[in-house]
């Protein structure tokens, strides 16, 4: 599966897993109900998915200029990387305005998903590309 069909299966896949797990992670962290916490992971996907779609085009267009191809463990570990850096930036001031806790707060739960969404991601890139196969901009050239 190549191209736009390629990166809506994934959003969508990666989103619905995040949401649950946000939302209890949410929850618990702040004490609050699911039901306030819900909201607030459905918010942080709508930016995570915009994040992604902006995130994984500018890595494919990186990883088609690179000599070496396919996706070693250190490549996975740095598009992981990335991205879940960039979203740390986006959802810290969210988390604090909706749970109403301060950047410090919001920044160590923040974290805590962080922590948690660093894995998920290496291996649901890794089971991803297992079930799906590579993307084009990370084969060798026939």
């Amino acid at each position: 599966m190549q191209g736009i069909k390629r990166k809506v299966v994934y959003v969508g896949l990666y989103e619905a897993i995040a949401i649950v797990v946000a939302s209890f992670g949410f929850a618990a962290m702040s004490g609050q109900e699911l039901s306030h916490a819900a909201p607030l992971s459905v918010a942080a996907s709508v930016i995570a998915v915009g994040w992604n779609l902006i995130f994984n085009n500018l890595f494919e267009m990186w990883e088609s200029r690179q000599a070496v191809k396919g996706r070693s463990v250190g490549r996975r570990v740095a598009h992981a990387m990335g991205f879940e850096g960039g979203l740390v930036l986006m959802l810290v001031p969210l988390v604090a305005w909706w749970l109403d806790v301060s950047l410090w707060a919001a920044l160590l739960m923040d974290l805590g998903l962080v922590v948690f969404f660093l894995v998920y991601t290496f291996v649901f890139n890794w089971v991803f590309d297992a079930v799906f196969g590579l993307p084009a901009s990370s084969l060798k050239p026939a």
